[in-house]
Formats: structure tokens, C-alpha cells, sequence
């Protein structure tokens, strides 16, 4: 009963944001031993799992990444290499967000690739004589949607269930699945659904009204 009423209070607190998220995360730590539900040393222990120092490897990554606007050069290039008809760019915005959300953040990636797949939903409509809410930017932009979550499959820290299943794994089965491990298994997946949907957003639900972007 008592976890309960902690893990309600935390949802409150991560949804209202009364107070900031990262403090959110720490209320365990003094309410656990205060109601009698786990000592302090116990409770802090699960702060030191592997698993966690591994997210603020990734995150860390992450940082470096966003600063030195690696991920939009990474982007760009990916997109520039791909080609220019109109399934190709979003199979390039596919790829590129696919690729990054598995290092960092699914939103983080999805908002900073939605832009630029904005500016060029705009430029390709307006080469194409097309309306703005052509097939073409449709698809674009589910398939942004739709390859952050792809992607985040493809290794163990590109979102956050991936870590959760593995802790929970060890705990109950003691098998520890190691980094390389989750990319031999989750990354064929990955670019399996990767490229069925590419196939399915540019062939069958949204086939685009161009073939190849004019200049």
C-alpha cells in the first residue's frame, strides 16, 4: 500500500512537474525508509544499478552529440546520400532518424528532425506545385514519427523499456544481456521494421504525387 501511494505521488509530481523531474526521481530515497518500506542503504543501491550509469553514458553521448550539432549533420549527409525522388528523401529522413534515436532521446530526435523535414516538405511542394498537404508530406513526416520509435529498438539505451526489460531479466532469470548482445538481436529487427514501413507509408497509404523533385 504504501508503494503504491509513493508511486501515485511521484506520477503526480512527474506529470504536474510541482517540483523539477530529476527530483521527482529521488523521492524514494527519503520516502522508502520513512514509511518502513526498504532501508535507505537497499533503496540507494538500485540508483547504483549498471543499467543506470549506462543511461548517463547514453545521455552524456546525447549531449555531445546536440552540441557540436553532430545529429543534424549526420542528418543532412544521410539525406544527401540517399537521393532526391520523393521516396528516397523520406527513406534518407527514415534512416537518419532511425540511426540517431538510437543514441539519444526518440522525442529529441523526432522534434529536431520534424523541423528539417518540415523546411523540406515545404521547398519539395512548392518545386512540385503540389499542396501542403501532399501525400508527400504526410509520409514524411510519419515517417519521422514512426522511425524515432524504430530506431530507439535498435540498442540498449535508445529508450528507456529497453534497459527496464533487460534489469528486469537479471533480476529474474540472472541472465545478463550485455550491449552487444541487444544490438545482434534488436538491430535486424529494427531495420526490418524500418524498411517495411518505408515500404508501406511511400507504397500503399501514401504514395507520393511526385517522383523525382524538380532542379
Amino acid at each position: 500500500m504504501q508503494v503504491a501511494a509513493v508511486a501515485v505521488l511521484m506520477a503526480t509530481f512527474w506529470i504536474s512537474e510541482a517540483i523539477p523531474i530529476p527530483a521527482t526521481a529521488l523521492l524514494p530515497i527519503v520516502l522508502f525508509p520513512l514509511f518502513g518500506i526498504m532501508p535507505i542503504a537497499k533503496t540507494t543501491g538500485f540508483y547504483a544499478h549498471p543499467l543506470i550509469f549506462l543511461f548517463m553514458g547514453g545521455f552524456l553521448i546525447a549531449l555531445s552529440i546536440e552540441k557540436w550539432n553532430l545529429h543534424k549533420r549526420i542528418a543532412l549527409s544521410t539525406i544527401l546520400l540517399v537521393g532526391t525522388s520523393s521516396s528516397q528523401i523520406i527513406l534518407g529522413f527514415m534512416i537518419a532518424t532511425a540511426f540517431l534515436s538510437a543514441w539519444i532521446s526518440n522525442t529529441a530526435t523526432a522534434m529536431m528532425m520534424v523541423t528539417i523535414g518540415m523546411a523540406v516538405a515545404k521547398q519539395a511542394t512548392a518545386a512540385s506545385a503540389t499542396s501542403e498537404n501532399s501525400t508527400f508530406s504526410t509520409a514524411l513526416m510519419l515517417g519521422i514519427a514512426y522511425s524515432a520509435s524504430i530506431g530507439g529498438v535498435a540498442t540498449l539505451i535508445g529508450t528507456p523499456p529497453n534497459a527496464i526489460l533487460a534489469g528486469v531479466i537479471e533480476n529474474q532469470y540472472s541472465i545478463d544481456i550485455s550491449f552487444l548482445q541487444w544490438m545482434i538481436f534488436a538491430t535486424p529487427i529494427s531495420v526490418t521494421f524500418l524498411i517495411l514501413c518505408w515500404f508501406y507509408l511511400t507504397r500503399i497509404a501514401f504514395t507520393p504525387e511526385f517522383d523525382e523533385l524538380p532542379g
